[in-house]
This record gives C-alpha cells, sequence and structure tokens, in this order.
C-alpha cells in the first residue's frame, strides 16, 4: 500500500480548489441551457462514473477493497443529502438580487466546520487556529462586498439568513464525509470508497427526483451529455481531492485553506469573463493569504 505524506493535504487542498473554480466556470456556461439547477446537478451525475474509476484505481493500488460500516455509511448519507440541500439553498438564495450579499455570508462556512468539527468530531481548535480562520474569513467576506448601490438594493435579513444556512448546511455536509472517511481506515482507498458512496446516493436522490417532477429536466440533461462530461470529471477530481485531504487533516483546516479558490476565481473571472478586480477585492485577497500563512503555521 502506497502511504501519502502528512503535509499532502495541502497539496491536495491547492488542487481541488484549482479544479473546483474550473468546474465552476464550465457549470455557469450550462446554466445557459440546463438552467442554475440543471448545471448544479451536472457535477453528481456526471461525476459518479469517474468517482467509480477514482475507485477502481484506488483497489488497484491497494490490492483489495473496502466495504464501508453502518456509521461510514450514515456519516456519508449525511454529507451528500446536506451537500444538495445546500447547494438548492444557495441556488434560490442567489435567485434575488443579493447574489454578492449572499456570497460574503456563504463564506462563513469555515467558521461553522471549525464547530460543528469539535461538537461532532472533537477536533480541537488551537488559538492560532482560530486567528488564521477569522483573517481568512474576513478577507473573503470584504472580498464578496459588493458597491455601496448594490448592498443597499440587496439588504435585508432574508439573504443573510440563507446565506448562513446554506454555509451550515455545506459545514455539515464537510463534517459528514470527514466523518465518513476516518470512520473507516484514513488513507486514499477510504477517501475514494466514500466519494463513490456519496455521490452514488446523491445521484439515486437527483434522479428519484427529476423522474418524479422534472421529466423535461431530466431529458435536458441526458441530451447535454457532451457538455456535461467534462464539468463531472471536473466536480469528481475536485471531490475526489478534498476527501483525500479530508484523511489526513480536520475539516476546519482544509477548508480554511480552500479559501485560496477566491483568488483563483479572481483570476478566472479577469481572463475569462473580463471583470476588473477593486481595491477591496485586492485587499480581502490580501488577507486571505494572511490566514492562509497563519494556518499553515499553526
Amino acid at each position: 500500500m502506497i502511504a501519502l505524506p502528512a503535509w499532502s493535504w495541502i497539496a491536495f487542498t491547492v488542487c481541488a480548489s484549482a479544479a473546483q473554480t474550473a468546474r465552476n466556470a464550465m457549470q455557469r456556461d450550462l446554466t445557459a441551457t440546463l438552467g442554475a439547477h440543471g448545471a448544479a446537478f451536472v457535477r453528481f451525475l456526471y461525476g459518479f462514473p469517474f468517482a467509480l474509476l477514482f475507485l477502481a484505481l484506488a483497489v488497484a493500488l491497494n490490492g483489495r477493497t473496502l466495504v464501508p460500516t453502518a456509521n461510514a455509511f450514515w456519516w456519508t448519507a449525511l454529507g451528500a443529502v446536506t451537500q444538495i440541500a445546500a447547494t438548492a439553498l444557495m441556488l434560490a438564495a442567489m435567485r434575488t438580487r443579493s447574489f454578492v450579499v449572499v456570497t460574503a455570508y456563504m463564506k462563513t462556512e469555515p467558521v461553522q466546520v471549525a464547530l460543528f468539527g469539535l461538537m461532532f468530531l472533537h477536533e480541537r481548535i488551537t488559538p492560532q487556529l482560530a486567528l488564521a480562520i477569522a483573517v481568512a474569513t474576513a478577507g473573503v467576506v470584504l472580498t464578496a462586498l459588493p458597491p455601496r448601490a448594490a448592498r443597499a438594493d440587496g439588504a435585508g435579513a432574508a439573504p443573510a439568513a440563507m446565506g448562513l444556512a446554506a454555509a451550515g448546511l455545506f459545514a455539515l455536509s464537510a463534517i459528514g464525509f470527514r466523518a465518513g472517511i476516518v470512520s473507516l481506515e484514513p488513507t486514499y482507498l477510504s477517501a475514494a470508497t466514500i466519494l463513490a458512496l456519496s455521490l452514488a446516493i446523491q445521484s439515486a436522490l437527483i434522479l428519484a427526483g427529476l423522474a418524479l417532477f422534472d421529466r423535461a429536466l431530466l431529458d435536458a440533461i441526458a441530451r447535454a451529455w457532451r457538455a456535461s462530461l467534462l464539468a463531472g470529471f471536473m466536480g469528481a477530481l475536485g471531490s475526489q481531492l478534498w476527501f483525500l485531504a479530508f484523511a489526513l487533516e480536520t475539516a476546519a483546516r482544509v477548508r480554511t485553506l480552500a479559501l485560496i479558490e477566491i483568488p483563483f476565481a479572481q483570476v478566472v473571472t479577469r481572463r475569462i469573463f473580463r471583470q476588473r478586480t477593486r481595491a477591496i477585492e485586492l485587499a480581502g485577497m490580501a488577507m486571505i493569504a494572511l490566514g492562509v500563512a497563519l494556518l499553515l503555521a499553526s
């Protein structure tokens, strides 16, 4: 069996953030034909076959299979269901005029991950880790703040509540996946096993829901398979890298380091969508970098 170096969680998280940024850009293109929910479902449905390929590779490298325990199954099911619910709530919130406001509250996820990790997994929060989470999260919120006019237009309790709730559900999904992995042998094999199991649960739920309530969208997703395959692959690859990081490190540290996705997204925004970066966004990215530096030093 090939052992993973302890520091490799950093490489896995950075690569996962890059893959997630690429997937988000691809999903943005798919919204024109499939709508927001259809584009979101693509990552699960078309990612599942690639998760099976990753699992087959892990089994070949390890020389054996790994059967999930009941404990691992229920934690993974919690992660799978809350991730779908979080995605749906996020999309519902972002249909309002408060897109950027919701995004800012969404990025409180690392704080909630740390709290849930302490509650459910008894993962310790050191003072330096708490400071790193606070600084990096503040930087993300600063980056996501819209111009003053947009803030006034999108103000209100509802967007904030939906953003915080979606962040909480995403935090619960991270804890569920982390718990599912560590309840087995926390290696690349357990990471691949839990990923395949989670995508199987999510795909089954989505297919059943679409078959019962939205056959037209199901047909549209099937017709868009060529455009969706790459997005599905990038989604599965990103998730596999997240799960590998969860196998080696606490969810709070992984999700805080994952905030480097924001600078990645800014690069995509400038290069592909030709959108300018404001001074306040640059300041926010500097705070993210400081928070990440504190995290890696803790």
